[in-house]
């Protein structure tokens, strides 16, 4: 905007006022900023270029670590493990199976990792915990389940909570017996603490295309880095909210950020990719499955697909991208997101296609942890992958330096 001729008079009579030199100088600063404002508009409520820079720029490879098929531990069988989170006050890691208590009670392992900026050099299983009902009870299978009662657990994802050690971990439900999803807080001796009230729009309803897809819903829980917020994330789309992938077509997901006692900061709509890749047998599918805080509008995304092959054997395809929801809709009055126009998702930048690690096989990672911070002060982060009790699939657990931007 050109300065007119009262502006340009005013701005020399303020000059020439006889004020002290320290007054001289308060009243120039308070004129260059009026000089910003009459220049560039509102401008001068941009503020853009003081937001903090994303904290990934990329990711190399430290190295793999692998738990053998069936391990046995401590009465359990290892396996399914699919969520995973570091715990700085004691430098271990937990993570959860989403075995449904068919194989072992719901349950969560602490491990040990050593690595650094040489390699990924051992892994330990450390001690394992069973996971309880508010009402003190082990989590039941399915035949249990119709005989006394409770909730079949399906555990996704697993979180310490910064603020006081204690553990959050979800659940998908079981949609055919009319359980939704939840997330829940239990202590590290397993036993429950609360449920987290996350709103009646994911709850499943079997009688009607409705509500959570059955084992499409929270994949992805994450703390702010602070421990002050929490975000949760859906596998899929809600019914109303359209279709899931195909290979013609990608999807929203609803990506939702809370305050610790439950109320909605903001929701947002999630991209989720096209199906990449042909079946070659019967399935295929691509979904979110993790989700990690890195500030206030960036999260990773980790995609994941499935894809099973003529040989019946399930091949995965990974890529973990960096969202961004500073320009995106807030969707938490929205209902459904099918024929809603003008919803701007959040943006998403693709950090790694784990195709092209130099690895005999990138399975089923369905967990990502922060790690602790390297000898170089880079930040670390480690993935493991959900082996669903299968032969031809593996534990893994990779470890990676993230290079800044």
């Amino acid at each position: 905007m050109p300065w007119s001729v009262a502006d340009i008079h005013l701005f020399l009579f303020m000059r020439s006022l006889p004020l002290p030199v320290f007054l001289m100088r308060a009243r120039l600063t308070w004129l260059a900023c009026l000089m910003v404002f009459w220049l560039g508009g509102c401008a001068v409520n941009n503020d853009q270029g003081t937001q903090p820079k994303p904290l990934v720029g990329s990711l190399r490879l430290l190295g793999e670590q692998r738990i053998a098929l069936n391990a046995p531990f401590m009465g359990t069988v290892i396996g399914g493990l699919s969520g995973i989170d570091y715990d700085p006050r004691t430098d271990t890691w937990v993570t959860e199976s989403d075995d449904r208590s068919e194989v072992s009670p719901a349950r969560f392992y602490t491990l040990k990792l050593r690595y650094d900026l040489q390699g990924f050099h051992a892994l330990q299983v450390a001690a394992v915990t069973l996971l309880r009902q508010a009402d003190g009870s082990l989590y039941p299978d399915a035949k249990e389940a119709a005989v006394r009662g409770g909730d079949i657990a399906d555990l996704e994802s697993i979180r310490v909570d910064p603020l006081d050690g204690s553990l959050w971990y979800s659940s998908e439900g079981n949609r055919p017996k009319n359980m939704s999803p939840f997330v829940r807080r239990a202590d590290r001796d397993g036993r429950y603490l609360s449920q987290f009230p996350t709103g009646a729009l994911f709850k499943v309803h079997p009688d009607r295309p409705l509500g959570a897809r059955d084992n499409l819903s929270f994949e992805g829980l994450s703390f702010s880095r602070d421990g002050q917020t929490v975000w949760l994330g859906m596998e899929a789309p809600l019914y109303q909210d359209g279709e899931v992938p195909t290979l013609e077509h990608g999807a929203l997901t609803r990506i939702t950020h809370y305050r610790r006692d439950g109320t909605i900061i903001a929701q947002y709509a999630y991209p989720l990719d096209a199906i990449a890749h042909a079946p070659g047998g019967r399935y295929a599918d691509n979904g979110l499955s993790e989700l990690l805080a890195v500030d206030a509008h960036h999260l990773l995304a980790l995609e994941r697909s499935g894809v099973q092959g003529s040989d019946g054997v399930f091949r995965f395809h990974i890529r973990l991208y960096e969202m961004d929801t500073s320009t995106a809709t807030d969707i938490a009055a929205m209902p459904a997101l099918a024929g809603q126009c003008c919803i701007r998702p959040a943006s998403k930048r693709l950090i790694l296609d784990f195709d092209t690690l130099p690895l005999p096989q990138i399975d089923n990672l369905e967990g990502v942890s922060w790690g602790p911070r390297l000898a170089n002060g880079h930040e670390s982060l480690v993935f493991i992958s959900d082996n669903n009790f299968n032969a031809s699939q593996v534990t893994q657990l990779l470890a990676f330096e993230v290079i800044p931007p």
